[in-house]
């Protein structure tokens, strides 16, 4: 028996863009029959143990996802082995999540956008910026996670 392919999601506070990409890539591998474990985290532990922002999820419940349960965590060492990919919104986070990892994990250590067809290269941080910038994070969320759903049925085929 196949075991569960693992994804963990991660921007700096686990506060905006990671809990947004959990509940998204929730819905949407649910809807397309995957069997995955997915969760997210942050590199810093600002916010732990607090739920998602409440304009991330004001933006994700108006777009129908749901944001229950989520709490914010800090990124643990035992993480690096236990997730399959590990999905950095931006490159100071995969910076950061490679000086935090064994190099035998770097491997599993990407960008989220690499998965999706569009020109930006990083998910922005919209904590300081008003609706618009919550709305685009879940725009690039969407189309990446559509494009990491398409790569996991390629390879588990």
């Amino acid at each position: 028996m196949k075991q569960t392919t693992s994804v963990l999601f991660v921007c700096l506070g686990n506060i905006c863009r990671s809990p947004s990409a959990e509940a998204v890539f929730r819905k949407k591998a649910a809807e397309s029959g995957l069997n995955i474990y997915i969760d997210s985290a942050g590199t810093h532990g600002y916010h732990i143990g607090k739920p998602a922002d409440k304009r991330s999820q004001a933006a994700g419940v108006e777009r129908g996802y749901s944001f229950k349960g989520l709490k914010c965590r800090r990124v643990d060492e035992s993480d690096f082995e236990r997730f399959d990919y590990i999905l950095a919104m931006d490159n100071s986070n995969l910076s950061n999540l490679h000086g935090m990892s064994p190099s035998q994990y770097h491997h599993k250590i990407k960008l989220f956008l690499d998965f999706a067809d569009v020109e930006e290269q990083e998910v922005p941080d919209p904590y300081y910026g008003g609706k618009r910038g919550f709305e685009l994070v879940l725009d690039l969320i969407e189309e990446a996670s559509d494009g990491l759903i398409a790569h996991l049925k390629q390879t588990q085929s």
